[in-house]
C-alpha cells in the first residue's frame, strides 16, 4: 500500500475514532427568514431562504431534481454537494458568483433534499450519479460547465468530468483528491485495515440498513455533531470502544458546546429539515457503490484529466491526512495534466467553503480567471 494511501487511511481511522471533526445534537431555536414556508406536495420547499437564489424542479436522467439557481447568463458553474449535506452548503458561493456574472447551479443531489430518491442501491452508481450531472447541462440547455463537487460531490466531479471531458470546461474539487482508479478495490482495502473495528463507510455497508435507521432516528444529532470546526469544544463520545460490535455512529462523536461561528442556528435547522423529510438512505447508498464504482472504472484507470484543475481543502481536513500542499500535488499530478494549484486554508477543517467562504470564493473567482473562463 502506497504511503499516500497509508496516510489516508489513517486518517480516516482517527476521524471516526475520535471525530475531528464532530458537531452538536442540540436543539437550537429555529429562527425562521423564510417568513412563511412554501412547499409542494411532497412537503419539499420550494421557497428559498437565501437572497438571489431560486429552487426548482427538472426532469433530469429518469428522477425529479430540485436545483438552486443564481444568475441567468455568463458561462455555467455546477456544484455538487457531498455527504450529509444539500444544496444550501454552496448558499455562498450561489450569491457570488452570481454576482460575478456566472450562471450558478446547485443540486440536490440524486436521494437528497427535494430530489428523488430511487429504492435501488446500483441506482445510486457513478455511471448514474455522472449521468445526472450532465443532464443538468442537456436540459438548461448548456454545452459546456465548470464542475465543482464538494466532499462526495469531488468523488462525483473528477469522476464526471472523465466519463464525459468533452462538456466540462475546468474542475475545482473540494476535501477528496484523486490520484487515479486504485489498483485494488477500496472496500477490500478498508475491510482489511479496519477489521473488526468501526468505521464508518463499512458501517454504512452493514445489511439491513443499519446506519440509516440509526440516523432517521435523530437528524439533529448526527449533523450537528458533524458540523464543527477543528477546535470546537465538545463533550466527550459516549462510545470509546474502538470496536464495531460497541455501536453506531453518533456516540462515537462528542456533542458540541456550541455551533461554529460559520453556521447559524437557522443554517443547522435548515439541514436538519431537509434530513427529517428526505432520510438519510439515498445519501448513504452512495457508499455502498464503492466496490461497483471501482468496477465500472476500469475503463478510466489509464485516463488522465486535461482541463484546469483546482483542488481546495481546509488544512485540518481530516481527509487529507496532514497532507502538504506539495504532498497533493504530487499525488495528482499523475493524472491530472493541468492541475493548476493546491490550496490548504490554514485553521479549516472539512466543510471548507462553508468555513471559509471568503477565501474559498477568491479562490474560485481566481481559478476562473486565470483559465479564462470569464462572464
Amino acid at each position: 500500500m502506497s504511503a499516500f494511501r497509508r496516510a489516508k487511511l489513517s486518517s480516516i481511522l482517527l476521524r471516526t475514532l475520535v471525530a475531528s471533526f464532530a458537531l452538536a445534537g442540540l436543539a437550537f431555536g429555529a429562527e425562521n427568514p423564510l417568513g412563511e414556508i412554501m412547499t409542494n406536495s411532497d412537503g419539499a420547499i420550494t421557497n428559498s431562504p437565501v437572497d438571489g437564489v431560486t429552487l426548482r424542479y427538472i426532469e433530469v436522467n429518469d428522477i425529479r431534481m430540485r436545483i438552486a439557481e443564481a444568475g441567468d447568463d455568463g458561462p455555467l458553474v455546477l456544484l455538487a454537494h457531498g455527504w450529509p449535506e444539500s444544496w444550501y452548503s454552496w448558499r455562498h458561493q450561489l450569491k457570488y458568483l452570481s454576482e460575478l456574472g456566472y450562471r450558478v447551479v446547485a443540486p440536490d443531489m440524486r436521494g437528497y433534499g427535494g430530489t428523488d430518491a430511487p429504492i435501488a442501491v446500483d441506482d445510486y452508481n457513478i455511471e448514474n450519479i455522472a449521468a445526472d450531472m450532465v443532464g443538468i447541462l442537456d436540459h438548461l440547455g448548456e454545452e459546456r460547465a465548470v464542475m465543482v463537487g464538494h466532499d462526495w460531490g469531488a468523488i462525483v466531479a473528477w469522476q464526471t468530468v472523465q466519463f464525459y471531458p468533452n462538456r466540462f470546461d475546468g474542475l475545482i474539487a473540494m476535501s477528496v483528491p484523486f490520484a487515479g482508479r486504485q489498483e485494488r478495490s477500496p472496500m477490500v482495502e478498508w475491510r482489511e485495515t479496519f477489521g473488526d473495528n468501526f468505521y464508518y463507510i463499512l458501517y454504512h455497508n452493514e445489511p439491513n440498513g443499519v446506519a440509516e435507521r440509526e440516523y432517521d432516528s435523530n437528524p439533529r444529532e448526527l449533523l450537528s455533531r458533524l458540523y464543527l470546526s477543528p477546535r470546537s469544544p465538545r463533550e466527550s463520545p459516549a462510545i470509546t470502544d474502538p470496536r464495531a460490535s460497541a455501536g453506531g455512529w453518533i456516540g462515537r462523536l462528542g456533542a458540541p458546546k456550541s455551533l461554529p461561528s460559520w453556521l447559524s442556528a437557522f443554517d443547522l435547522n435548515y439541514f436538519v429539515g431537509e434530513f427529517e423529510r428526505a432520510g438519510f438512505r439515498g445519501g448513504v447508498n452512495y457508499y455502498r457503490n464503492f466496490h461497483r464504482n471501482w468496477e465500472l472504472t476500469e475503463s478510466l484507470k489509464n485516463a488522465h484529466i486535461g482541463i484546469p484543475t483546482l483542488f481546495i481543502a481546509g488544512e485540518r481536513d481530516v481527509v487529507i491526512g496532514g497532507a502538504s500542499e506539495a504532498r497533493l500535488q504530487g499525488a495528482m499530478s499523475r493524472v491530472v495534466n493541468d492541475l493548476r494549484g493546491v490550496i490548504l486554508v490554514p485553521e479549516v477543517g472539512h466543510w471548507v467553503q462553508q468555513e471559509a467562504p471568503d477565501v474559498v470564493n477568491q479562490a474560485i473567482s481566481d481559478f476562473l480567471t486565470d483559465a479564462n473562463i470569464i462572464p
